[in-house]
């Protein structure tokens, strides 16, 4: 067990006790976040709302550096400067690595389209049928548990043998019967859950960040 990464943990129980009763699943998250991408997958994320926002904070934590820089490695820094020399100095010097994540809430003609000409729930759905794999794994966030469009897509999910894991309220809701791994803060109103949402995902993106790029020798040297 990397003990950085559990300080992490460590430090958002600390900060905010009522999620106690979540330590278990919250690792358990990140357990499966890690094995998803040890095996080069990818996560998809989707919420209505302040949980569509959510979707979207995520994904920049997790797809550029929350804390720790992510410098590109050399022999990319080299194909960069080989194909132009001014401009992949340029590049080698800002992009950062990324653990590839997609939120589904940011694809407007898509889904709209979808809207108008299949089905106002489905939207999720099938952008994740589209993109999913097996081996990934989709996060699923609605407070109630209950969002139409977010356990349709956590369906088609286990469809594809990727990892549920579902950000909910107390009550967990019908998203429960799919997920594999459940973190449910302890509120019922929609803007206190909320209010948990956020501390307990910045948590797992730091903590994948400290797996992932906290101690560089335990990486492949050409991970981009």
């Amino acid at each position: 067990m990397d003990t950085k990464v559990l300080e992490h943990l460590d430090t958002l129980i600390q900060r905010y006790p009522q999620l106690s009763v979540c330590r278990e699943e919250i690792w358990n998250a990140y357990l499966v976040l890690k094995e998803t991408y040890e095996r080069d997958g990818k996560l998809l994320v989707a919420g209505n709302g302040g949980s569509a926002a959510d979707s979207e904070h995520i994904v920049g934590e997790l797809m550029k550096r929350f804390k720790i820089p992510r410098k590109v490695d050399s022999e990319f820094e080299e194909k960069l400067i080989s194909v132009d020399p001014e401009i992949g100095k340029e590049l080698s010097n800002n992009l950062e690595k990324s653990l590839m994540a997609i939120a589904l809430t940011t694809h407007e003609a898509l889904t709209t389209a979808y809207i108008n000409d299949v089905d106002g729930y489905g939207t999720f759905a099938q952008q994740l049928y589209g993109y999913g794999r097996k081996g990934d794994a989709f996060l699923g966030i609605s407070t109630s548990g209950n969002s139409k469009n977010v356990i349709s897509a956590a369906v088609v999910a286990k469809a594809l043998g990727m990892k549920v894991i579902g950000l909910t309220g107390a009550k967990g809701g019908k998203i429960k019967e799919y997920a594999d791994v459940m973190i449910q803060v302890p509120e019922t109103e929609t803007y206190m859950v909320q209010e948990l949402h956020l501390p307990v995902y910045h948590a797992l993106c730091m903590m994948l960040e400290e797996w992932r790029f906290g101690d560089k020798s335990k990486f492949w040297d050409d991970y981009s």
